[in-house]
C-alpha cells in the first residue's frame, strides 16, 4: 500500500466518524465509529503499520501529544483549576467505585489476577496498560498480558456512547437555564485583561503584532512543552511525574504569565492537523486486537468493563449528591477514565455543537462542561492510573 493511499483511507475513516456524529447529533460519537472501522480494517486488509505508513510514526504522534496537551492547558485558567476541586473528588470517587466493585464481585467471577491486571488500564491510558502488560508477561501470564492491552483498547466502546448520552442531557439542562437567564456566567471570572491576543501576551506587549507569526507561536508552545519534559526528567530520581501532566500545568502557567495566548495551537493554524495525527495514533492501538484474541478474553473483557461502569456510576452518583453536582455531569467526569484526552475534548465539543448553532450558547456550554471533562480525564488517566499500575504490578 502506498503512503498516499493509506493516508486517504485513514482520513476517510475520520470523516465517516464525523459524518455519523453530525447526522446522529452526537448520539453516536465519531470516536466510536472510527474505532469500529479501524478494527474491521485491521481484521481484513489494513497493513499492521498503516498509520506509520501514512506518515504518523510514534515519534510524530508523541510530538503532537506534547503540543496538544500544552495547548489544552491554555484553555484552563488558574481560577478555573481552583474551581475544579469537585471534579477531582468526583474523578477519584469513580476510580474508587471501579476498584471496590471489581475486587468485591469481579474477583469471584474472573479471579484475582485478572482483576489486578484489569484495573489500571481500565482507569487509565496506554502507560498503565503497558506497565500491567509487561508485568503479567514477566509473571508468565501470557493471556493476561494481552488482556491488559485489549481492555485499554476496548474500554472506550462503553465510555464513548455513555458519555455522549449523559453530556447531552446535561447540555440540554444548561441550555434551558441559559435561555431562561439563570445560568451562571463563568466567562466573567476570566481575567478581564484577556480580551485580545495582544493583551494575553503580557510578556510581549511591545512586540509588533506582525512578528507574532505562526512559527513564533509554535516555538513558544514547544518551548513550554520542553520545560515540562525537562522538569519531569529532573524529578525522575525522586518522584515519577508524567511529562504530560506537567504539560497541562505548564500550559496553564504559561498562559497566566502571558507567555502563551489562549488556544495558541488553533491560532497557529496547527490544531486540526495535530488532532488528526493524534487520533490516528490512538486508533493504531487496535491492531493488537485480533479476532481470536478477542474471543478468548471476551467474557472477562465485557464483565470487567460492565462492572467497572456500574461502580463508577454508583460512587459518582453519591459524591455528586454530596457536592451538589448533577448526576449526569458527575457520571460524565467519571467516565473520562475510560478514554481520557483527546476523546473527552472531542465528545464534549460534538455534544455542544449538536445542541445549538448559536455561538454565545456554545460558549456558555463550553465554559460549564469542558473544564471538568478535561480535568477529570487528566486526574484519572495520567495521574491515578499510573500510580495504581505501579502498585498493582507488584501484586502479580
Amino acid at each position: 500500500m502506498s503512503q498516499m493511499l493509506a493516508l486517504v483511507i485513514l482520513i476517510a475513516i475520520l470523516f465517516i466518524g464525523d459524518l455519523v456524529s453530525v447526522r446522529t447529533k452526537a448520539w453516536i460519537p465519531s470516536v466510536f465509529v472510527c474505532a469500529i472501522l479501524f478494527l474491521l480494517g485491521y481484521w481484513t486488509f489494513f497493513p499492521q503499520d498503516i498509520v506509520a505508513l501514512a506518515g504518523v510514526p510514534p515519534a510524530v504522534a508523541v510530538m503532537m501529544i506534547y503540543l496538544l496537551i500544552t495547548n489544552m492547558g491554555t484553555l484552563l485558567s488558574i481560577q478555573q483549576l481552583k474551581e475544579q476541586w469537585k471534579t477531582i473528588l468526583i474523578s477519584i470517587s469513580g476510580i474508587l467505585g471501579i476498584i471496590v466493585i471489581l475486587f468485591s464481585i469481579g474477583t469471584f467471577l474472573f479471579g484475582i489476577e485478572t482483576i489486578i491486571v484489569a484495573i489500571p488500564p481500565l482507569v487509565g491510558g496506554v502507560v498503565s496498560a503497558l506497565i500491567m502488560s509487561e508485568g503479567a508477561a514477566n509473571a508468565g501470564l501470557v493471556t493476561l498480558s494481552v488482556f491488559a492491552i485489549v481492555i485499554y483498547v476496548m474500554q472506550g466502546f462503553a465510555g464513548y456512547p455513555l458519555t455522549s448520552i449523559v453530556l447531552k442531557k446535561e447540555g440540554e439542562m444548561l441550555l434551558s437555564k441559559y435561555r431562561n437567564g439563570t445560568l451562571e456566567d463563568k466567562s466573567k471570572k476570566v481575567d478581564p485583561s484577556i480580551t485580545t491576543e495582544q493583551a494575553e501576551l503580557k510578556l510581549f506587549k511591545k512586540l509588533p503584532q506582525k512578528y507574532n507569526t505562526d512559527y513564533f507561536k509554535f516555538f513558544r508552545l514547544a518551548f513550554v512543552a520542553y520545560l515540562a519534559y525537562l522538569v519531569s526528567t529532573l524529578l525522575a530520581p525522586f518522584v515519577t511525574v508524567s511529562p504530560y501532566v506537567l504539560c497541562l500545568l505548564f500550559g496553564i502557567i504559561g498562559t497566566s504569565v502571558g507567555f502563551l495566548e489562549r488556544q495558541i495551537l488553533q491560532k497557529a493554524n496547527g490544531f486540526g492537523l495535530a488532532m488528526m495525527a493524534l487520533m490516528l495514533f490512538i486508533f493504531d492501538g487496535l491492531k493488537n486486537a485480533t479476532p481470536s484474541m478477542m474471543m478468548e478474553i471476551l467474557y472477562p473483557l465485557v464483565g470487567c468493563i460492565v462492572l467497572g461502569v456500574i461502580g463508577m456510576y454508583i460512587f459518582s452518583f453519591f459524591i455528586g449528591k454530596v457536592l451538589k453536582v448533577s448526576k449526569e455531569m458527575a457520571f460524565a467526569v467519571s467516565l473520562t477514565a475510560l478514554y481520557g484526552f483527546p476523546a473527552d475534548y472531542i465528545i464534549t465539543n460534538e455534544v455542544i455543537n449538536s445542541l445549538t448553532d448559536d455561538e454565545n450558547e456554545r460558549q456558555a456550554l463550553n465554559d460549564h462542561m469542558l473544564p471538568p471533562m478535561l480535568v477529570g480525564g487528566f486526574i484519572s488517566v495520567t495521574i491515578v492510573s499510573v500510580i495504581l499500575a505501579g502498585f498493582f504490578v507488584g501484586l502479580l
